[in-house]
């Protein structure tokens, strides 16, 4: 089984690498893998560009972890939620990682709560946003190019995320048990993981 609703690809030498790349990292080769493997060079740019996009910002890995998190599930994404989710408690605690997934955003920092407002808003309607947002993000104290750097990376993840979801990956049964279950009980949306 493929974990989409894509069957997939001939295994080529770039298929290949991204298999071999899931497997020395997590034993397992992750769904997203199987439905990327029909555009591996696309993947790896795409990331690419996240991470020319997230770079400018100067924010933390944690940061990073807060935007993903919160936008994926604004979004109702599942799969990212639990994959960043995870990562999220790894870098603070599961019940940060949860409260960012719930919307309660326990455990933040004042400017970390204004990064997930605005990770919410992009994901679910951006055409609401106003100037007093921004200058939300300004008094959190993010300076124009920042708050450009961190919209910027959250519009490609949510164009990853879109594809991901609408060509039905489902989260990876190995995925789901490996994050706190803290993390795994705030996802109550989505697609649910693989058995």
């Amino acid at each position: 089984m493929t974990g989409s609703f894509l069957h997939e690809p001939p295994v080529s030498p770039r298929v290949q690498a991204l298999y071999d790349d899931d497997l020395a990292g997590d034993g397992y080769i992750w769904s997203l893998s199987r439905l990327w493997a029909h555009q591996p060079e696309t993947l790896k740019r795409l990331f690419e560009l996240m991470s020319q996009a997230f770079t400018p910002s100067g924010l933390s890995f944690r940061q990073r972890g807060i935007l993903v998190t919160a936008a994926a599930s604004a979004l109702g994404d599942s799969y990212c939620s639990l994959a960043w989710g995870g990562k999220l408690g790894t870098a603070s605690d599961a019940a940060t990682a949860a409260g960012v997934l719930n919307g309660s955003d326990a455990g933040l920092t004042d400017q970390e709560k204004a990064m997930a407002a605005w990770a919410r808003k992009v994901a679910t309607d951006p055409n609401a946003t106003t100037p007093a947002d921004i200058q939300a993000l300004r008094d959190a104290g993010l300076d124009d190019g920042q708050i450009f750097a961190i919209t910027s990376f959250v519009a490609l993840r949510l164009a990853f995320s879109t594809i991901n979801d609408s060509l039905g990956t489902q989260p990876d049964a190995q995925l789901a048990l490996s994050v706190p279950q803290q993390v795994r009980e705030a996802v109550t949306y989505g697609r649910p993981a693989a058995s």
